[in-house]
């Protein structure tokens, strides 16, 4: 008897386990089964420096030559003793006093009649700066986000390097690391019409919008020398332009400390001095452009002078090795950390192009010494970089032949027409 109501028991466990998962899964079965006309589309918020742009004002400014930020906020309702504090926290980011003249910035207000609760600033196409003024003054440096692509391009000499590959589509900025790529075995200032380039480039875009030129990846230069190759090689210990055998394109010392100058006064032992009114001879280069340009330091070695003198307004003075030194004249200020003692390498700004000490308008005046005598610089001739140790070349090999297949798929100008002649004659 026990036996029987035993077995039933379980009997009915079973049955109601049974009843349970049927009810579990048409429960699960239904809530999974969504009617296409129910669903919302959830639309996120379109953003403006990370601000809400239905919720914030935005507004635009420049500064003109004779105002001040500070004077601008303050007229915007910022307090005096916020804008000084500002001028304090943002030295270590990026300071206020960086703004340039007729460059815009945005101040961001949560109604056209509120005062600005931060300011925005964008020094260059990849990064902003958000000063904030509300509440607690602090400053964000953000990074924008982007992807970057592998182009290609070639061309064709008819005037110069530079009108060639601005005729390609090609920036400043690849014009002149194209010459850097190739810079020990073509003579770009005197480039024959009919020579021929090509290149693979990294160019970077945001939201599908092109900013800014990459690094030139591989490089190759035709003529009536025969072809030229460089290629971009970069690991933990060395990055740079190489030939096919590891040697630098680079040599020791930059042609020049400024990038797309002109030279407005060469060395001249009997040059006559435009402001003295007298014969004086002029040991340096001119080189003319705007004030704030960039100046670079023309070779690796050690700051001597960052300082002030009568005729050679701010100047700063390196010392490459025991034979060779170099001074840049008539700054307008030096570079974040070039004092005294300071070392630096070839390519790093050391200042920007001014107007101080003895100088009729913007311009750096460029000296250079060999062994303590001064000398002009563009008739002397540097021997390149030191090249590749022999345990960095496998893997420099192995780089090199990976672009160089790349390369090889980019056609010449000349090979496009004949293969455009060559498909017309099979067409007719």
């Amino acid at each position: 008897m026990k036996q029987k109501e035993s077995l039933a028991v379980n009997i009915s466990i079973c049955i109601c386990l049974i009843l349970a998962g049927i009810f579990l899964f048409n429960r699960c079965n239904n809530s999974t089964q969504i009617n296409p006309d129910e669903l919302v589309s959830v639309v996120l918020p379109e953003k403006k420096f990370g601000y809400e742009k239905d919720k914030y004002h935005f507004e635009t400014y420049n500064l003109s030559s004779n105002q001040t930020l500070g004077s601008l906020l303050l007229y915007q309702g910022i307090p005096w003793d916020s804008i000084l504090k500002l001028d304090k926290v943002s030295k270590d980011k990026f300071s206020i006093r960086r703004f340039r003249a007729k460059k815009p910035f945005t101040l961001v207000k949560e109604d056209s009649c509120a005062a600005p609760c931060c300011l925005v600033y964008e020094p260059n196409k990849l990064t902003y700066i958000k000063y904030h003024l509300k509440d607690k003054i602090e400053v964000d440096v953000i990074k924008k986000r982007y992807e970057v692509c592998e182009e290609q391009a070639s061309g064709e000499i008819e005037s110069s390097l530079w009108m060639a590959m601005k005729k390609s589509g090609l920036g400043f900025e690849i014009i002149d690391k194209m010459e850097d790529a190739l810079a020990s075995s073509v003579d770009f200032y005197h480039a024959q019409k009919g020579d021929q380039f090509k290149l693979i480039f990294e160019r970077k875009y945001i939201d599908g919008v092109p900013v800014e030129f990459g690094e030139i990846l591989a490089a190759a230069y035709k003529n009536d020398y025969g072809e030229q190759y460089s290629v971009y090689f970069e690991n933990d210990n060395y990055s740079g332009f190489y030939d096919l055998k590891g040697q630098p394109t680079k040599k020791t010392f930059l042609r020049a400390p400024l990038k797309y100058s002109r030279i407005s006064s060469r060395f001249n032992p009997r040059r006559f001095h435009p402001i003295k009114k007298r014969r004086i001879p002029h040991l340096g280069t001119d080189y003319a452009a705007p004030i704030g340009t960039p100046i670079y330091a023309v070779a690796d070695g050690v700051v001597e002078v960052a300082g002030y003198a009568k005729n050679n307004g701010k100047y700063v003075k390196i010392r490459h090795d025991d034979v060779y030194k170099t001074q840049y004249l008539h700054m307008h200020r030096f570079s974040k950390g070039i004092k005294k003692g300071v070392r630096v390498k070839q390519g790093q700004q050391i200042g920007e192009v001014g107007q101080t000490g003895l100088a009729t308008g913007p311009h750096v005046c460029y000296r250079f010494w060999k062994h303590g005598r001064q000398v002009n610089h563009l008739r002397e001739n540097f021997p390149p970089k030191d090249p590749l140790p022999e345990s960095e070349l496998p893997e420099f090999f192995k780089q090199r032949d990976l672009l160089l297949t790349r390369l090889s798929l980019v056609p010449y100008p000349d090979e496009k027409r004949e293969s455009n002649i060559l498909e017309m004659d099979i067409q007719t």
